[in-house]
């Protein structure tokens, strides 16, 4: 039996951006539903993170995730098992309140697993964890330690592993717990990356600048063999392009390619301004969303504001304020201020 499974689609990111919804709707429209038609794919596994804000629900996201997503599943008979991430589960310490169970409690075809769970699909005993916390870490860890599942699923925070490209967690969970399964499988980090025999299989689409040039995608599981087959998102909405106004040619650039992208545009040489004016309105006229434009290429990063794993000013900041300082453990500061700083966002 062939199983697809996604995670971190944060329905309702970047504060329900119209033009970010129809980036993702693309990748729906051209991969994901045509692959499980393609494959007969009846059943999906979303490991965590569906939607983006745990204290509130934006109801225009709320439709189009009905709508875009859930509607044509159900109207496909496809079944859904669902876990719940730390962006979906209201309080920190606890998952009893969470989106999943008040927003999709009339689809029948959806199941959700605000608890460790033991399921079998496909002839396969499988143990989905949700977002470990407080309240449920003793009871998870017990049956963690017991189950007969060879496979595990769901949305874990193990230190170790790229969080994003470039961003190594440094805090979380040790991976040595899991070792037991044949396989573990994990939301919650949007790169993907693989350490023996835990995956993290990252999220469907950019989202931020730090995804830019990082491959996207889900994933199809075989549930006899166990296979593991990455289908990729071609589709990018990030670009850049590093202006030097003697190698590129204003009047022959091909603009059109950069149609419904977000830009950033690194200079490396500029003395003419009217002509650096003409390529700008050139590039919004054929219909890029945005442009950002780097002056000193020294300064460029692809690292931005985040709601996991943030912001490339702010933390900057900080370690930077952090070297400044005689402390003796200066990496154990910076790892409590990070810590400190993912807190304070998620109460945003």
């Amino acid at each position: 039996m062939k199983v697809a499974i996604i995670t971190d689609q944060h329905f309702g990111a970047r504060k329900s951006s119209r033009v970010f919804h129809e980036f993702f709707l693309k990748f729906y429209n051209k991969v994901f539903f045509p692959t499980l038609k393609k494959e007969k794919i009846t059943t999906v596994f979303d490991l965590g993170d569906t939607f983006d804000n745990r204290r509130q629900i934006d109801l225009w996201a709320a439709k189009w995730a009905r709508e875009n997503y859930y509607d044509r599943l159900r109207d496909m008979n496809v079944e859904v098992h669902a876990v719940v991430g730390n962006h979906t589960a209201y309080f920190k310490d606890t998952n009893s309140i969470n989106t999943l169970d008040n927003l999709l409690g009339e689809y029948k075809n959806v199941h959700t697993y605000s608890e460790a769970t033991e399921v079998t699909i496909g002839g396969l005993p499988i143990l989905f964890i949700p977002w470990i916390n407080n309240e449920n870490s003793e009871t998870t860890y017990k049956l963690i330690e017991g189950t007969d599942c060879d496979y595990a699923m769901g949305h874990l925070e193990l230190n170790g592993f790229e969080a994003h490209r470039g961003y190594l967690m440094e805090h979380g969970a040790e991976s040595k717990r899991y070792k037991k399964f044949t396989k573990v499988l994990s939301g919650h980090y949007h790169h993907r990356s693989s350490r023996g025999n835990i995956h993290y299989l990252g999220n469907p689409y950019q989202i931020y600048w730090n995804d830019y040039r990082d491959t996207r995608g889900f994933h199809i599981f075989d549930t006899e063999t166990g296979d593991l087959k990455f289908i990729k998102n071609p589709f990018e909405i990030y670009e850049k392009i590093y202006y030097d106004e003697t190698k590129l040619n204003s009047s022959t650039f091909d603009y059109a390619q950069y149609n419904n992208t977000i830009v950033k545009i690194v200079v490396e040489k500029k003395t003419d301004s009217h002509k650096f004016d003409f390529f700008l309105s050139q590039l919004y006229a054929a219909g890029v969303h945005e442009v950002k434009v780097i002056e000193d290429p020294s300064f460029e990063s692809d690292l931005e504001e985040e709601i996991d794993i943030e912001s490339e000013d702010t933390l900057t900041l900080l370690e930077r304020y952090v070297d400044d300082l005689g402390h003796e453990d200066k990496p154990g500061v910076k790892t409590i201020l990070k810590s400190l700083y993912v807190e304070a966002l998620e109460l945003v």
